[in-house]
C-alpha cells in the first residue's frame, strides 16, 4: 500500500495516515438532515468524501463507510437551540416528521445516485438510536459532567480541559451572548444540550430518565459513528462549518464517555459559494441538485466539483459549470475515441511513446491523490495524457495493445476514482448501472428497422435518445453509443 498523506484539522497538519488497524479504514462522514432536497454544496461534500473513499479501496484498504441520516434533533440556528428543522418542515408542508424525513431521505439518495456516489456501507438514522443516546447521557450525568434542568440535559464544557482543540476556540472567550441567545439554565453559555425537554404537542419524543423529549444533535453522530467504528476509529469527515460547535461538541461528549480518543483523523470540505458567500438554505441563495440536473450532465456536476481540491472553496456560477461541462466533454471525446480504435481495430503501429506517457500518468496520479486527494492536478494529468494519447492516434503511432493499457489505466483512475468515466461514473446509481444494456437493445431494434428501411423508426429511437443525453453513431464497424 502506498502513503497517503492527508490533512488533520486536529493537527493542523499534513500526516501520514496510519490506520488503527491494518488494511483497514473507518470513516464516519456528517451526513444530511432531511428536511428539504439536496443543493450543490451537499454535492461539494459527498463527491469529495465518495472520491475519498473510492481512492482508499483503489489503494487496496478495506473500508467501512458511515453516513447518518439526521431526522431529529438538528435544531435551526447556528447556537442548535430554535425549532426542530424537520418539525418546522412538517408543519409547512402538512405532513407526519416521518413523512417529510422519508420524502427527503429518498431525494437525497436519488441525487447522489444520479450523481454516481457509491452509497455508504451503513447509513444509520439518528431516530433509530434513542436507546443508545440516552444511555450515552447517562453515562456523561453519572461521570459528573453532565446536568439536567427540568428536562433538559446539558454538557458541561468546563468539566473537559480539551474543548477547543479542533475549532481552536477557548471556554473562557465563549461569554454570554457572543454566540447566541443566552438560555438561562445553563451553567455556561458554551454548555451544549444531549437531551431536549419535548413541550406540549411536540410531534417527536422518546420517553427517557428525564421525562420525554428527543437528542441533541450533536449526540448522534458519536453514537453511531462508535457503535459502527468503534469507540476510536480512522477518520471523521464533514463540511467545514460543522467544526464549531457541532464537531467540537462530539470531541467532548465521546472522548468523556468512552475515556479514550475520538477519530484520529479529522478531514473537513470547504464549502460552495455563490459570489463569495456561503450557499445556504438560510441565505435563500442555493440550487438544488434537482434543479441543476435539469441543465447539466450529473458527470459534469461531480467533474466540477473535483476541478477544485475539496479543502478550497468553489465559487458557483453558470458559466463556471458550462465551462466544467466542456472540458468534461473534451475529455470524453478522446476516451470515446481511445475506445473506438479498440473496437475497431484502426490502432496504429506500437511505440514507446504512449507506453511512457501513460506511466508518467500514473506515476503523477497517485502521487496527487497520496498528497492529500489533489483531484484538481489528478485531472490535469489526465489532460496531459489525452494530448499524448490523441497526437498518439493522429500520427498512428499507438498499438492495440498500448491503447488497451492506457484505457484499462484510465478506466481503474479517472473511471473507479474519480467516476467521471465508464462503470466508475455510474456504478452508485442502481438505474444507470442497467443503462448500456437497455441502450443495447434499443440500439440492436434500430438497427433491425433500418435493414427493414424504416427509416422513421429508426431515427424516432435515436433522436429519444439523444433528448436523454445519448449520443448514437454509425460506423463502418457497427454502431456505438457515447453520453453527450
Amino acid at each position: 500500500m502506498q502513503d497517503i498523506y492527508l490533512y488533520n484539522s486536529l493537527t493542523r497538519r499534513k500526516e501520514k495516515f496510519e490506520p488503527l488497524h491494518p488494511g483497514f479504514v473507518g470513516i464516519y462522514v456528517c451526513g444530511p438532515t432531511v428536511y428539504g432536497h439536496s443543493h450543490l454544496g451537499h454535492a461539494k461534500s459527498y463527491i469529495s468524501f465518495d472520491v475519498i473513499v473510492r481512492y482508499f479501496r483503489y489503494a487496496g484498504y478495506k473500508v467501512r463507510y458511515v453516513q447518518n441520516i439526521t431526522d431529529v434533533g438538528h435544531l435551526l440556528g447556528d447556537q442548535n437551540e430554535g425549532e426542530d428543522r424537520v418539525l418546522r418542515q412538517a408543519r409547512l408542508e402538512q405532513l407526519e416528521p416521518m413523512e417529510v424525513v422519508e420524502t427527503y431521505t429518498r431525494s437525497y439518495f436519488e441525487d447522489m445516485d444520479r450523481l454516481g456516489l457509491l452509497r455508504p456501507d451503513i447509513s444509520p438514522r439518528a431516530s433509530g438510536h434513542i436507546v443508545e443516546q440516552i444511555g450515552i447521557v447517562k453515562n456523561l450525568i453519572e461521570k459528573g459532567v453532565a446536568y439536567e434542568v427540568d428536562g433538559n440535559v446539558y454538557f458541561d464544557v468546563r468539566k473537559f480541559p480539551a474543548y477547543g482543540k479542533l475549532s481552536g476556540r477557548k471556554v473562557e472567550e465563549l461569554e454570554a451572548g457572543a454566540r447566541g441567545e443566552v438560555v438561562e439554565e445553563k451553567r455556561h453559555p458554551a454548555d451544549f444540550a444531549l437531551w431536549k425537554k419535548a413541550g406540549p404537542g411536540h410531534l417527536m419524543q422518546w420517553d427517557s430518565p428525564w421525562g420525554a423529549g428527543y437528542p441533541g444533535w450533536h449526540l448522534e453522530c458519536s453514537c453511531m459513528s462508535t457503535k459502527y467504528l468503534g469507540e476510536t476509529f480512522d477518520i471523521h469527515g464533514g463540511g467545514l462549518e460543522n467544526i464549531f460547535p457541532h464537531h467540537e461538541c462530539e470531541i467532548a461528549q465521546s472522548e468523556t464517555a468512552f475515556e479514550k480518543p475520538f477519530a484520529r483523523y479529522w478531514l473537513h470540505n470547504n464549502m460552495i459559494t455563490v459570489d463569495g458567500v456561503k450557499m445556504g438554505k438560510s441565505l435563500n441563495n442555493f440550487i438544488t441538485i434537482k434543479d441543476a440536473l435539469r441543465t447539466y450532465h450529473p458527470i459534469a456536476i461531480r467533474y466540477f466539483v473535483l476541478m477544485s481540491h475539496y479543502r478550497s472553496a468553489l465559487d458557483f456560477s453558470d458559466a463556471a459549470l458550462e465551462a466544467a461541462q466542456k472540458g468534461l466533454k473534451k475529455l470524453q471525446s478522446t476516451y470515446d475515441r481511445i475506445s473506438d480504435a479498440i473496437r475497431s481495430d484502426a490502432a496504429g503501429k506500437s511505440g514507446d511513446d504512449l507506453t511512457q506517457a501513460v506511466k508518467t500518468f500514473t506515476d503523477t496520479f497517485h502521487a496527487a491523490m497520496n498528497d492529500d486527494f489533489n483531484t484538481p492536478r489528478a485531472i490535469a494529468a489526465l489532460f496531459d495524457l489525452f494530448t499524448e494519447a490523441n497526437s498518439a492516434l493522429d500520427d498512428r503511432r499507438a498499438g492495440k495493445h498500448e491503447l488497451e493499457q492506457l484505457k484499462q489505466v484510465v478506466d481503474n483512475t479517472a473511471g473507479q476514482v474519480l467516476g467521471i468515466f465508464g462503470a466508475g461514473g455510474t456504478e452508485g446509481s442502481g438505474i444507470q448501472k442497467e443503462i448500456g444494456p437497455v441502450i443495447e437493445v434499443l440500439i440492436g431494434i434500430r438497427n433491425e428497422l433500418r435493414k427493414a428501411k424504416n427509416f422513421t423508426l429508426a431515427d424516432k429511437i435515436r433522436d429519444g435518445l439523444l433528448q436523454h443525453g445519448i449520443v448514437i453513431k454509425d460506423t463502418p464497424n457497427g454502431t456505438t453509443w457515447t453520453r453527450e
